[in-house]
């Protein structure tokens, strides 16, 4: 079987724990990197996005890729786009944020799916909600969800933690503090009361939501919620910064 992990680049330990989980599975790893436009909001952010090409390939063949696919834009989008709609979870919290952000993730890996044929495709929990949106294509490919990977202070590895400042870089983990700390709270109104008297004790911290949901519709949880989930997204240093994390023992 092959199993495909679809990045953008600037790739990571995060990336590597995805490409290490794929090749548990199966001898035939391929790691596609496509800077998405779809799934920008404009020009700007496309050109901010880090790429590290060389580098990207020596990270993916050390973690256990047998095929570094690095397709252009014509491959991928031949002729005109048919852009796919994603499930309606994709128009709240980051689908709120990003409009049309989730449409583009869908409508490419959907494409990728065509294009590499893969048995099963993997993807971090770091991005929950594009994971969960993933799973709702209901596509013949497997889905597999693979743990956050964090630094040592427990901020999630991402691709844009390269652009915080030295300070920023410092405040940045505020975001996991605060949702370790909830975790355990018996109740999902004290595990919000101590997300949000967590995020403001870091003036550098910019919320745009923090959040406890059901995992499986995005609903606000409640104490009956079974499988509840803080989500939490803001600005650092004008870097744009999520995390997730399961509520509860």
């Amino acid at each position: 079987m092959s199993v495909l992990v679809p990045t953008m680049g600037a790739l990571h330990k995060g990336h590597q724990a995805l490409i290490k989980r794929a090749r548990s599975m199966s001898k035939e790893v391929v790691v596609s990197i496509f800077i998405n436009p779809l799934q920008f909001e404009n020009a700007e952010d496309i050109a901010k996005y880090p790429r590290s090409p060389e580098r990207d390939i020596q990270l993916a063949t050390l973690a256990g890729a047998t095929e570094i696919w690095m397709p252009d834009y014509e491959e991928i989008y031949p002729g005109e786009i048919t852009k796919l709609k994603a499930s309606p979870i994709g128009d709240l919290y980051e689908g709120a944020s990003r409009p049309g952000h989730f449409d583009g993730v869908v409508t490419v890996i959907n494409r990728l799916f065509e294009i590499v044929k893969p048995e099963a495709a993997v993807f971090g929990e770091k991005d929950f909600q594009q994971l969960q949106i993933i799973r709702a294509l209901k596509s013949s490919v497997e889905i597999i969800g693979v743990p956050t990977v964090r630094e040592f202070d427990g901020l999630a590895f991402s691709s844009r933690n390269i652009r915080l400042t030295e300070a920023g870089r410092v405040s940045a983990n505020v975001i996991y503090r605060a949702m370790a700390a909830a975790r355990l709270a018996p109740t999902v109104a004290i595990a919000l009361e101590i997300i949000d008297t967590t995020l403001s004790t870091d003036a550098g911290f910019k919320r745009d939501y923090a959040t406890i949901i059901d995992e499986n519709d995005f609903s606000l949880a409640t104490d009956t919620t079974k499988n509840k989930r803080a989500l939490i997204a803001g600005w650092i240093d004008g870097v744009r910064l999520i995390d997730n994390m399961r509520m509860g023992a």
